[in-house]
């Protein structure tokens, strides 16, 4: 006899909004019409309700296209993007922490307000310093022992 199978089948629903404006700063506020939400069945915890309610949450931003970041700070955020920066120019943060889709809306937002805040930030010119004389003599002593290592590494004459 053949296997039956019974129950319903699995649909994954992807309910798609614009989000309300994120401020990041006192002078920059992403608009609504940059950020996109994706509400998706979250994997783990969750009991009877992992299988029927939309919890994780994919928040995605329009980086390239936004006209309230400037060049410098959107090079910086891609750099520091890493793997969720799309091609298409989009930064893309997923969410599946807790089982409510409120909290892990929260928590995407205040991830992409986190990276755009450190993207803001200008890194430090590194000014060039000459090395001091104890780390001059260092590295000269340390070249001298390995040359001394490497002297003891000859062929030995045998006693014949």
């Amino acid at each position: 006899m053949g296997a039956r199978a019974t129950g319903k089948t699995r649909q994954t629903r992807y309910i798609i909004h614009m989000a309300e404006d994120l401020r990041i700063t006192d002078t920059i506020t992403l608009q609504g019409w940059e950020l996109t939400e994706q509400f998706t069945r979250a994997s783990g915890p969750g009991g009877q309700n992992v299988n029927k309610v939309s919890t994780a949450v994919e928040l995605r931003f329009e980086a390239e296209r936004s006209p309230h970041l400037p060049d410098a700070v959107k090079r910086r955020l891609r750099r520091i993007a890493g793997r969720r920066w799309t091609k298409d120019g989009a930064l893309v943060i997923q969410v599946e922490e807790t089982r409510s889709q409120a909290r892990n809306r929260e928590i995407a937002r205040e991830r992409l307000a986190e990276l755009i805040r450190k993207a803001l930030e200008k890194p430090k010119r590194r000014v060039p310093t000459r090395p001091t004389l104890g780390s001059k003599k260092r590295r000269l002593k340390a070249k001298k022992v390995r040359g001394e290592v490497k002297a003891l590494r000859g062929k030995v004459d045998g006693e014949d």
